[in-house]
């Protein structure tokens, strides 16, 4: 192996933002796109907890979790100083926080969950980074960053799960921020679709 390898799906958000980071640090990488439901064995050896993403570095080291892929890229290389954003409190609370409504509010038949409930407090979240870029375009000043970046895809996910709904919100800085990235070049490029990888076949690079 001469470059590293990411098992990636493409719809989840973990894997949307170590892709982005990935592509914005130049990295070459081979993309392995994973079906959730028959994950390869090479994965499930490199990572046994069976999530995605995870990156297996030409060297074996294996990182699993997507924050510490995308800390990794960009410390090999950060032509636009994302990591300058890398605001961990915020990062964490959309992790944490957020992510746990998020999912109560999509899959609530999963969580046996009020999804009115979750989606209120999700919304509450959304609230405070509304307040947020009402100072800058962007989470931590005047262009994306590593904060950006990394809570853009739940909150994507947290839009489409009732877009309607989403839309006729008071937020509007939140919902022209969420424009701009989806539109941008750098997410079109994560999001080109790939077929799933077999170990006996190859697949394209970025």
């Amino acid at each position: 192996m001469t470059e590293p390898v990411l098992y990636s799906f493409r719809r989840c958000p973990y894997a949307m933002r170590a892709r982005m980071a990935l592509i914005a640090s130049g990295i070459a990488c081979e993309i392995r796109e994973v079906k959730l439901r028959d994950k390869p064995e090479a994965m499930l050896i490199a990572s046994p907890k069976g999530t995605v993403p995870v990156l297996v570095l030409p060297d074996g080291t294996v990182i699993d979790e997507s924050i510490d892929i995308m800390r990794w890229a960009l410390g090999q290389n950060d032509p636009e100083d994302w990591l300058a954003g890398d605001d961990k409190g915020l990062i964490a609370t959309n992790d944490g926080a957020f992510k746990h409504h998020l999912d109560r509010y999509k899959y609530a038949d999963r969580h046996d969950a009020d999804p009115v409930e979750h989606r209120a407090a999700g919304l509450a979240i959304l609230r405070d980074l509304e307040a947020r870029l009402e100072r800058n375009a962007y989470l931590c000043g005047g262009r994306p960053t590593l904060a950006d970046i990394a809570i853009m895809p739940f909150v994507r996910q947290f839009a489409e799960t009732d877009r309607g709904w989403f839309d006729a919100q008071p937020l509007p800085r939140v919902q022209q921020w969420l424009a701009e990235l989806r539109a941008s070049a750098l997410f079109q490029t994560a999001m080109v679709r790939r077929e799933p990888w077999r170990s006996e076949t190859s697949t394209a690079t970025h």
